[in-house]
């Protein structure tokens, strides 16, 4: 039974580090697609709060038809709230915009499971490349009278590339992870932003929505 687990981890330890390579290459991939993507929409968010501001600092919002638009998911979002006042009785911006917000959800949460079930096992893959080669090492040495300390020592120093390689694939994972989450919530932030704009536009325009 021994010697089956010990051929096994001969080549176990080898699977591990391809494993982990690979996982680093489709880590760089998803993370240079999602950077872009989620840049794209950030500056979008960030334009369309540009135009926003100076309606809400002089709490004047006749100028919301301008700022509708198709060209920014905000921009479109507003367009479809507004519509959707002009057309509804009793208009539920709140579920208008949880809608866009799951629908867009796949787009813009896209690849971060990957990128945080990798960031959060990645270590414990490496570990375990480790543990592997370590067990080859001190096999190999009771197997032969050669080498001695020396040949056990560079197989443990081996062994330890796994548990860089493990810590190479979940430190940058982990990091793009956060920075992408932190993206996606200012987009969303700016969706609710559109949905309270138009909950007080759409209140001054109804019958006692202005007070004086």
């Amino acid at each position: 039974m021994n010697d089956r687990i010990f051929a096994v981890a001969h080549l176990a330890d080898q699977v591990v580090l391809y494993l982990l390579l690979g996982l680093c290459l489709m880590s760089l991939y998803m993370i240079i697609d999602r950077y872009f993507s989620l840049k794209k929409m950030v500056t979008q968010s960030k334009g369309f709060k540009k135009e926003i501001a100076p309606l809400i600092q002089s709490a004047n919002f006749n100028g919301l038809d301008r700022i509708a638009n198709s060209e920014s998911l905000p921009g479109e979002t507003l367009k479809m709230a507004l519509n959707h006042c002009r057309t509804s009785r009793t208009p539920n911006l709140s579920s208008l915009v949880e809608s866009v917000k799951n629908l867009n959800k796949p787009n813009l949460e896209k690849y971060l499971g990957f990128l945080a079930t990798v960031g959060s096992n990645a270590p414990y893959i490496g570990l375990f490349g480790t543990v592997l080669g370590i067990m080859k090492s001190f096999n190999d040495m009771g197997q032969t009278t050669a080498g001695g300390q020396g040949s056990v020592m560079a197989g443990i120093s081996s062994a330890l590339i796994a548990t860089a390689a493990g810590l190479l694939a979940a430190i940058p994972a982990v990091l793009a992870y956060n920075y992408f989450q932190k993206q996606v919530k200012y987009i969303n932030e700016t969706l609710d932003l559109v949905q309270h704009v138009v909950e007080i536009s759409h209140s001054e325009k109804t019958p006692g929505g202005q007070h004086g």
